[in-house]
């Protein structure tokens, strides 16, 4: 039978105005038809390029230099470009990683998926459209007809990528690149979108290649997954036995890397050091032995060749024999010297995680947030008198203590972000309280309000937009003490340095500019900012969204060791129930601008009382093929409603599946669950306190 893809020996350079990138080097991959194949690594390991390779859709100065590629047995390599054209978009398609910026912003939605049908099916308008209003049922989007006429900046990031998905399907390819298909999404949009994807497959009979650096997302959907790293192949195993017989250390450390919810968070995560290397200059010997903890002398001077057989092969000289032991002698005890400085960032030392109690009875909380709400007005008509508002926040109380961790989880447009601006005094509240030590915030004025900010630091979600691209990290690290009017010139200098040498960056860092730095590295530059004027309290706003998982366990175990030495409350703003679990005392879970549930982690984890915490943990992708092949429901059902309108009584009822009429007449009041977990359901999953109904002013 004829491979659908077939590449071999497939060689890509990139030619600069002064060097050469070689970014896929000597890479092979088999994909038949109704076949998925998962290819991950780091960012820059050139799985994106791959696929670009395939599709002749190649940057400037890049030219595949040798290899070939086949789709259904057609070599594609040397094809002229009229020729390929004919191809792109028909018998191969692709889906690509950010689908804002992949979108035509000028062109609606009908007609962006109406195009490919137009240029490769000899159809008329109305036979086009009808095809568009056929995929775009095909892949879920709700109310197709109502959206031909939407432009992309009007759809929720979900719908979006379903666009994104039916433009990629629109004619019917045989061989579908899903380029991070998932990577910006929330993790119950992902898990809509991924069972989507697996629906396709075996609908269409398509082979798939699904790119991600995430190993959850392929564990439960690839029939076999490559690892690639630096331009290279370096594993190659069918799905359950790469997971369970890994045999090439960066494949191990790629899963030990992942934070789960079931882990013991005293623990510190599994993390590669340093970064992978310049592909302008190669080493000579294996390209990860620089980062690995097996490497030897023969590993830095020979390149190991892909070995084994056609079920397994991998590529090292030293392999490993499955998963890694996540402890802390694994993570960073036996690295030897010449790779720790070839590396060029060293471990952090070692350290015991003894998070404060919940309760602290007796004890003034150190952080207030009273009833607060905030809505941000809607305006219309010459005069731009307001008509509605969004309603971002409403009604929401908790304390923290000083040295606690407080997780907030929900998904993109929950009203996250919102509080911690309102936490951290960048928006004022329309109502209620946020006081720090029993001071109410915004009471202050002037001079006074200066100071009391010193004390709320946030970290805000994306480094290279929120850090000034004009400013080196001297002077970006300099501007908050120059503000405050802290210590001479002398003493800022050293503690400018002090908090590089903390979050482990070089010295030389301070000279340079945000661009020059990788996205690991710019979020430590911007955790280097937050923590400057040693705050009492500081948010996270998505602190490692956007990073692989490598460099996220590496800036957790950064965040956590820092928060414990500086006895710091700290406020952690994610989508990811894992991440926060593995950083946060307590939890508390956002929907739709209310706090629905609160508890520690094990409270959320174990024992959910709301119907949208347990969705929320369902949608995790686990690296683990026999528990992801083994879940049977979506998650959450449809996307989250307008916060200019949300529903009446619990605002998840139009999305809850134990909903009642009840459900829509009243909002159900906080009960608690034990100890100090409270939750607003009128059909919790746990049964609650007799005549337990409690305010969170008790929840401290």
């Amino acid at each position: 039978m004829t491979a659908a893809l077939e590449i071999s020996n497939l060689s890509t350079e990139i030619k600069l105005s002064r060097s050469t990138v070689h970014a896929v080097g000597n890479v092979g991959l088999t994909i038949n038809a109704g076949e998925t194949l998962g290819l991950v690594g780091e960012s820059g390991s050139g799985k994106s390029m791959l696929g670009l390779s395939v599709l002749g859709l190649l940057p400037n100065g890049g030219h595949i230099t040798g290899g070939s590629i086949k789709i259904e047995g057609q070599e594609l390599v040397g094809l002229p470009e009229k020729e390929l054209r004919k191809l792109r978009g028909d018998r191969v398609a692709m889906i690509f990683q950010d689908s804002l910026s992949s979108l035509n912003p000028t062109k609606t939605i009908g007609q962006q998926v109406a195009e490919p049908v137009r240029l490769h099916r000899d159809v008329t308008q109305r036979e086009a459209m009808e095809r568009v209003l056929e995929v775009l049922d095909l892949v879920g989007l709700p109310k197709p007809k109502e959206r031909l006429a939407d432009f992309p900046h009007q759809l929720s990031g979900g719908l979006r990528q379903r666009v994104m998905i039916a433009i990629a399907l629109a004619c019917d390819p045989r061989v579908l690149l899903a380029d991070e298909p998932t990577t910006a999404l929330d993790v119950t949009i992902q898990a809509q979108i991924l069972r989507l994807l697996d629906d396709l497959e075996q609908r269409l009979g398509m082979a798939t290649l699904l790119v991600t650096h995430d190993m959850g997302v392929v564990a439960g959907r690839a029939n076999r997954i490559n690892v690639m790293y630096a331009g290279r192949i370096v594993e190659s195993a069918p799905t359950e036995l790469l997971f369970s017989s890994m045999r090439h250390p960066y494949t191990q450390a790629l899963l030990g890397s992942i934070p789960r919810l079931e882990q013991d968070n005293t623990k510190r995560l599994l993390s590669i050091p340093g970064l992978p290397p310049d592909l302008t200059n190669p080493p000579t010997g294996c390209r990860f032995a620089a980062r690995c903890r097996f490497a030897t002398e023969q590993c830095l001077q020979q390149e190991p060749p892909l070995t084994g057989d056609a079920q397994h092969a991998f590529a090292c000289w030293n392999p490993v024999d499955g998963p890694a032991e996540l402890t802390e002698s694994v993570a960073h005890a036996t690295r030897a010297p010449v790779q720790a400085a070839r590396a060029g960032l060293g471990d952090s030392p070692s350290i015991t995680i003894s998070g404060p109690g919940v309760t602290q009875n007796g004890i003034k909380p150190l952080l207030e947030i009273v009833n607060v709400v905030r809505e941000y007005p809607i305006t219309a008509g010459f005069l731009r008198r307001q008509v509605n508002s969004v309603k971002a926040v409403s009604d929401v109380t908790l304390t923290i203590h000083s040295g606690e961790s407080f997780g907030l989880v929900g998904e993109s447009g929950c009203g996250k972000t919102s509080l911690g601006k309102l936490i951290v005094g960048i928006e004022k509240p329309d109502s209620g309280h946020i006081r720090l030590a029993g001071e109410d915030v915004f009471s202050y004025r002037g001079t006074k309000l200066r100071k009391a900010r010193r004390d709320l630091q946030m970290m805000f979600q994306d480094p290279f937009g929120s850090l000034d691209p004009r400013m080196r990290v001297n002077a970006i690290l300099q501007e908050p003490l120059q503000i405050q009017n802290i210590g001479s010139q002398r003493e800022r200098d050293e503690k400018v340095r002090g908090i590089l040498d903390d979050v482990g960056l070089p010295a030389a860092a301070l000279e340079r500019y945000p661009h020059e730095f990788s996205g690991g590295q710019r979020q430590r530059v911007a955790l280097a900012r937050a923590l400057m004027l040693e705050p009492k309290v500081m948010v996270a706003d998505e602190p490692v969204s956007a990073l692989d998982v490598s460099i996220r366990s590496q800036v957790l175990n950064l965040m956590k060791r820092l928060q414990i030495e500086r006895d710091m409350a700290s406020v952690v703003i994610s989508h990811d129930l894992a991440v926060v679990k593995y950083l946060a005392d307590r939890i508390g879970v956002m929907y739709l601008g209310k706090l629905v549930e609160l508890g520690s982690g094990d409270d959320i984890y174990a024992r959910p009382a709301h119907p949208y915490t347990q969705a929320l943990i369902k949608t995790i992708p686990v690296p683990d093929p026999a528990v992801e092949k083994a879940k049977t429901e979506v998650g959450i059902r449809g996307e989250l409603p307008s916060p200019i309108d949300p529903p009446s009584g619990c605002r998840f009822r139009t999305r809850c599946p134990l909903a009642q009429q009840i459900c829509s007449e009243v909002e159900p009041p906080l009960r608690r669950f034990g100890g100090e977990h409270l939750a607003a359901c009128h059909f919790p999953l746990q049964t609650p306190e007799p005549d337990a109904e409690s305010s969170l002013t008790t929840a401290g």
